[in-house]
């Protein structure tokens, strides 16, 4: 009787185990990104992007704005990571980035944004065009 009381109170607490929740594993994604920017004083840029995740790629839109000391125009194209997904519509949303940067003819980008799902790209490489800023802005990724 011992014997199968101790194994019903086994079963039922590796059932209860079992049951709990636990939280999704955040993932890693690769991201490439196209991003065209100008203005003066206030710029305004957008581009298209894709986040590859568990083997497929998820096409997004970028627009964004900054407001503070921006002259010219410059296209950059990004690629790097994007860290703590829970799925690829967490790559969804606004990312305020503050910085100063610049490019002449040919330079480099880097950035390290982070939205409300805690999501943070960590994106470099090269920008073309002659644009020079020091804003203060932000992006909205929405997938396609």
């Amino acid at each position: 009787m011992k014997k199968i009381t101790a194994r019903l109170a086994l079963a039922a607490l590796l059932v209860g185990v079992a049951g709990l929740s636990m939280p999704a594993k955040a993932e890693t994604g690769q991201v490439a990104v196209v991003f065209t920017k100008g203005g003066f004083i206030v710029g305004v840029g957008g581009g298209e992007g894709v986040l590859h995740l568990r083997g497929k790629n998820y096409p997004f839109t970028v627009s964004g704005m900054s407001l503070g000391f921006t002259v010219g125009a410059s296209t950059t194209k990004l690629v790097g990571r994007a860290l703590n997904l829970r799925g690829p519509a967490s790559i969804e949303g606004s990312y305020v980035v503050s910085g100063a940067g610049g490019a002449v003819a040919a330079g480099a980008g880097a950035v390290q944004l982070q939205n409300a799902n805690g999501v943070i790209l960590q994106l470099s490489g090269p920008k073309v065009g002659a644009e020079v800023s020091v804003a203060v802005g932000g992006v909205t990724i929405r997938l396609k």
